[in-house]
C-alpha cells in the first residue's frame, strides 16, 4: 500500500457513518449486507447510503456485487489487512516487545468461537 492509498483509505474512515459502515461489514464478514440493511443498521437514508458506500468503495475499503435485486457490500479485507501493514511497518525497528500489544489484540480478534 502506498502512503496516497492509505492517506485516501483514512480520508474515507475519518468520517463517522462511513466508518460505522465499515465496522458493520467487517462484522458481516465475507457475505457482506445488502445496501438497504446497511442503511437501516446505521440509520442512513438510501441516498446518504449510497453516497457513503461510494466513498468507500472508491477508496478500495469495501467491494459492491450485484445479487438478484440487491447490492451487497463486503469489507475489502485485503486492502483492510495493507492499510494495517502500512501502519505497522516501520513499528519494532529491531525492539519487537514495542509491537507485541498490537498484535496481540490482533491475534485477540481472530479466534474462532465455539458454537
Amino acid at each position: 500500500m502506498t502512503e496516497a492509498q492509505a492517506l485516501e483509505a483514512f480520508s474515507a474512515l475519518s468520517q463517522e457513518t462511513r466508518l460505522r459502515v465499515l465496522r458493520l461489514l467487517v462484522k458481516a464478514g465475507p457475505e457482506g449486507l445488502a445496501a438497504g440493511a446497511i442503511g437501516e443498521a446505521v440509520g442512513a437514508s438510501s441516498s446518504r447510503m449510497s453516497f457513503h458506500l461510494n466513498h468507500l468503495e472508491q477508496a478500495g475499503l469495501v467491494r459492491s456485487r450485484r445479487e438478484a435485486r440487491s447490492i451487497i457490500y463486503s469489507a475489502a479485507f485485503p486492502t483492510l489487512s495493507a492499510l494495517v501493514a502500512f501502519l505497522m511497518r516501520d513499528c519494532c525497528q529491531g525492539h519487537p516487545e514495542i509491537c507485541a500489544p498490537a498484535v496481540a489484540a490482533l491475534a485477540g480478534c481472530c479466534e474462532r468461537v465455539s458454537p
